[in-house]
């Protein structure tokens, strides 16, 4: 099949009618810009091919125009029977017809299985490999329904392509065989292996459970019966041996012997406990007694001690009292004696500082006359120093000046090497004739060789004038207008006119330099530390003072100030011994008052207590205390005969618990014995009564029939999956020679982009997996976008000639395939194109007007009518 027209209205932004015309075999390019409908022409294809003429589905919806109507796709196909016109409107009077020559051939479901038989069935046969839409560049794009019907036409191409022993290891026949393997297999198994619900593979597995399961049961009942009959033998004996007249008596006599003991030791127990709170009783009056008495006599010795303490602390502050007056007497006179000590040393110290005044005034009348000598000869060295500064810094240093020399040996240097190859002139003049010769205004010397470096004029006085032409002098010998230009650029640098100003400037520079030398030093003789500091020490002597004929001499004012200060001292220390002194005793008479003040305190409560006690008779008390004490005495007695001769309670109460609890023990485990051994009838009697061991016997049998059927199952299970890995691994060893047609039509396509390059194809999908460049494999999806692109459109290309071979023509339609492509791979994209157009249609629609003008093929246009 190959288009040759299409023809559009009411699609999309086509309200009008609109026709493709002209599509010719090989290369068809449509290029114009983006939203100019090359989309929409695809879309009505894939709809016209695809859709039936009955659908309002999205895809048809989102053809119709935004103000509505009835999407009307005819193309004019050209088959191996002749031309046919397809044609299909949607929503409004859909239809759907095929014609041939104008004369009807089908319409409606019957065009529609025409067209189906038409792109070889399914969901679009071979068309699905061949039309790329917008946006899908790879292989494995598209939704499900896209995929697995691409999946489906590849296999069906691979296997029709290929021989019959190819196709029975590696295309339809290996699939049906596969296939049918997988049904029986499915039958019995999932996927993952495990016994599939509802096979005979789960239900035999389920029978042999089940039938385990009641087998376990049963021998669980039987297990339980025996064990039963041996616990109710147990018990019998037990329970005969427990509740025997003999052991009932031999329990009672133990039981009551236990009792009778222990009543005994608990009324002696109590006896004790009688005696022992009747000593205690004793032992508390003699206690009260004795604490009665001695509490008396201490009331009597502590009054005595507080009169006492109250007498000689009374004594104690008195005299602290006359100590401390005493003291601040002392300390007041020291007072009154320091300061009049104090005023005559201050006056002797002003004394004394007058008369030192006067005499540094006098010492320092020469140091003034030094500094303010060296203050003027200093700040004339500065005004100088300023002066050599400011000279020094003016004119090229020694750096530039030596720049300069250079540059000056490099002119002078150039201009010999240029006078050396230049045309030169001596003229000797005849008697009488000097001066007659010159150049400019200047005569030529007699005897004189002047070099001529340009075209000259030598006037020659009566003669003429006579013009020199000096050649050109070797190419690169002197560069004397660079040196002159580097000398003139360092000289405007500095502000200098010529060289000799230059060296003029230099000197006048280092003579300053060398000024600022000698200045400095003298400067820094004046003043090391600069002349700020010699004006300080000038304000810091002390100014001139008057004579005073009342002050006495240094020696007399100093010793005077001497004598004071000492005596100052010596009161100011006799004050401060007499200060602590005071303190002291100040602190004595306030420590005096206190212990006054706590004896008076201690005396009115020993007083107070002789007061309280002083009813009671000491001789009574004394004899109630020894009364108390021999009643103590008889009590601790009585109490030491009875646990002499008490029994041991703890071994009574003992043997008590042991007798009562083997009773009791007897009597339980009778109770527990009767109704047990009566629960254990029962059960065995239950039990004997099912024929539990019989029915254990016949689910054994029946367990090995479903064991032996299980195990008949499984290994047809095993049978089935080996029969599946040895055909996958039979289809798998045959790959090759499956993908091999495919692989042969795309390889020199492939070694257009990348020489020596391979594609591995993958079982399931039947789509490149990894390219294979130098030895390596690189899967398909770490590739960049541009190359899976590539690689996806050289497939295509490939699987379009397969067909093509095979007989079954379908157009190659590519709607922007190529939109991550560089320029240089797309124009071995386009040779690829052109390879592969031979007796194949290739349809290209693009936006990449500029990159597609050298596609070359048929260049088609949308144009309006219908």
């Amino acid at each position: 099949m190959k288009l040759r027209a299409v023809t559009l209205k009411d699609v999309r932004r086509f309200t009008d009618p609109v026709r493709i015309d002209g599509i010719a075999d090989g290369v068809n390019v449509l290029c114009a810009p983006n939203e100019f409908g090359k989309s929409t022409v695809f879309d009505a294809l894939r709809a016209l091919f695809f859709v039936p003429y009955g659908s309002r589905g999205k895809e048809i919806g989102q053809l119709r125009p935004h103000a509505g109507g009835a999407p009307e796709v005819s193309v004019e196909i050209e088959t191996p029977e002749g031309r046919f016109v397809l044609s299909k409107r949607w929503f409004a009077k859909p239809e759907a017809r095929v014609t041939r020559g104008g004369v009807l051939v089908a319409q409606a479901d019957e065009a529609e299985a025409w067209i189906a038989r038409l792109l070889g069935g399914g969901d679009g046969g071979p068309s699905g490999l061949l039309w790329v839409r917008q946006g899908l560049t790879s292989l494995d794009e598209g939704n499900t329904r896209e995929q697995q019907a691409a999946l489906v036409a590849r296999r069906d191409l691979l296997s029709s392509v290929t021989g019959e022993v190819e196709a029975m290891t590696g295309g339809r026949r290996m699939d049906a065989a596969l296939a049918r393997c997988r049904e029986d297999l499915g039958l019995y198994a999932t996927g993952t292996g495990r016994p599939r619900a509802g096979g005979p593979w789960a239900e035999a597995v389920q029978e042999v459970e089940a039938l385990t399961a009641e087998r376990d049961g049963f021998a669980a009942r039987v297990a339980t019966l025996q064990t039963a009959l041996a616990d109710r033998a147990r018990m019998r004996r037990d329970l005969a041996e427990i509740d025997a007249p003999e052991a009932r008596a031999e329990r009672a006599a133990r039981l009551a012997a236990a009792t009778e003991v222990h009543v005994a030791a608990e009324a002696h127990a109590a006896r004790v406990t009688a005696a022992q709170t009747a000593v205690q009783a004793a032992t508390t009056a003699a206690e009260r007694a004795c604490d009665d008495l001695s509490a008396l006599r201490r009331a009597v010795a502590d009054h005595v001690d507080a009169l006492r303490r109250d007498a000689e602390a009374a004594a104690q502050a008195e005299g602290a009292m006359s100590t401390l007056a005493a003291a601040e007497s002392a300390l007041a006179t020291a007072v009154v004696a320091h300061n009049t000590a104090e005023g005559a040393r201050q006056s002797a110290e002003d004394v004394l500082r007058l008369v030192q005044g006067r005499a540094a005034a006098t010492a320092a009348q020469d140091r003034r006359a030094d500094l303010e000598d060296r203050v003027r000869k200093a700040v004339v060295a500065r005004q100088a120093v300023e002066a050599a500064t400011a000279a020094a810094s003016v004119g090229p240093d020694d750096a530039a000046m030596d720049r300069l020399r250079r540059l000056g040996a490099t002119l002078t240097t150039a201009r010999a090497l240029r006078d050396s190859t230049a045309t030169r002139v001596t003229m000797h003049y005849a008697p009488g004739q000097v001066g007659g010769a010159m150049i400019g205004d200047k005569p030529l010397e007699p005897d004189t060789v002047w070099p001529i470096h340009v075209e000259t004029v030598i006037r020659l006085a009566g003669l003429g004038d006579l013009t020199v032409h000096p050649g050109a002098g070797p190419e690169g010998l002197a560069d004397v207008a660079g040196a002159e230009g580097a000398l003139a650029k360092a000289l405007a640098a500095l502000g200098r006119a010529s060289l000799e100003a230059a060296g003029q400037a230099h000197r006048v520079r280092k003579e300053a330099a060398d000024r600022l030398t000698a200045v400095a030093a003298e400067l820094a003789a004046l003043a090391p530390k600069g002349i700020e500091d010699l004006q300080r020490q000038l304000a810091a002597l002390p100014d001139a003072v008057s004579e005073a004929a009342d002050l006495p001499a240094l020696p007399e004012a100093e010793a005077a100030w001497q004598s004071a200060r000492a005596t100052a001292a010596d009161l100011s220390a006799r004050r401060e011994v007499l200060r602590e002194r005071r303190d002291a005793a100040r602190t004595a008479q306030a420590e005096a008052a206190v212990r006054r003040e706590a004896a008076t305190e201690r005396l009115q409560a020993a007083r107070a207590a002789l007061d309280r006690l002083a009813v009671q008779d000491e001789a009574e008390l004394a004899a109630r205390a020894d009364h108390a004490g021999a009643a103590r005495t008889q009590a601790e007695a009585v109490l030491h005969d009875l646990r002499a001769a008490a029994p041991d309670l703890a071994a009574t109460e003992a043997t008590l618990a042991r007798a009562t609890s083997v009773e009791e023990a007897a009597r339980k485990q009778i109770d527990t014995l009767r109704p047990a051994i009566a629960a254990l009838t029962e059960r065995i009697a239950g039990n004997s009564g099912e024929a539990v061991e019989e029915r254990l016997r016949e689910t054994e049998e029946r367990l090995e029939v479903a064991q032996a059927r299980l195990a008949r199952t499984a290994r047809e299970v095993r049978v089935l999956q080996r029969l599946q890995a040895a055909l996958e691994a039979a289809r798998s060893e045959a790959r090759d020679r499956y993908f091999a047609p495919v692989a042969g039509e795309l390889r020199p396509l492939l070694h257009l982009l990348w020489p020596e390059a391979e594609l591995d194809w993958a079982d399931d999908t039947l789509l490149p997996q990894s390219l294979i460049r130098n030895g390596t494999a690189e899967a398909i999806d770490i590739l960049s976008g541009g190359t899976q692109e590539q690689i996806a459109f050289l497939v295509r290309l490939a699987f379009a000639r397969l067909l093509a071979k095979g007989g079954r023509h379908a157009p190659v339609i590519l709607d922007d395939a190529l939109v991550f492509t560089d320029d240089d791979r797309i124009e071995r994209m386009f040779d690829a194109l052109h390879r592969q157009a031979g007796d194949l249609q290739i349809i290209v629609l693009s936006c990449r007007q500029r990159a597609f003008r050298d596609l070359g093929g048929t260049v088609l246009t949308i144009a309006a009518g219908g």
